[in-house]
């Protein structure tokens, strides 16, 4: 499932995740963490191979600096990944589950509701 920019509040943009709304700022920053952590650089790593400081990669880790898109670009370069990728927000294990309960509940009571249907139809028709 795709999420979507929703709305602009403040200069701050927000998305939606499930019935939440979180800050596109803090979902990239959650999102840069946890990527430059999967291939094991360390922050001054980084901050490094992008050309910034080591406080500057810090303070956008926890949303307290905004990167510019350039240096977005290069990020998601060092990190070879795509841009997109960095602005995700991820969807927890919760939540899936969650929505694959709404939508199992939703079909069996589909199906029940049609079967229903069917009974009472024919127990009319005789």
């Amino acid at each position: 499932m795709y999420n979507t920019i929703l709305s602009s509040r403040k200069s701050l943009y927000y998305y939606l995740v499930g019935n939440e709304f979180e800050r596109l700022q803090d979902i990239f920053a959650q999102n840069l963490k946890e990527k430059r952590e999967k291939i094991g650089y360390t922050q001054a790593q980084l901050a490094e191979k992008v050309g910034v400081s080591t406080h500057h990669i810090a303070m956008i880790e926890i949303a307290r600096n905004n990167p510019t898109m350039e240096l977005v670009e290069r990020i998601a370069g060092v990190l070879d990944i795509g841009v997109y990728e960095l602005f995700i927000a991820p969807l927890s294990p919760q939540k899936e589950l969650e929505k694959l309960y709404e939508t199992v509940a939703k079909n069996i009571e589909e199906v029940v509701s049609k079967a229903i249907e069917k009974v009472l139809s024919e127990k009319c028709n005789r």
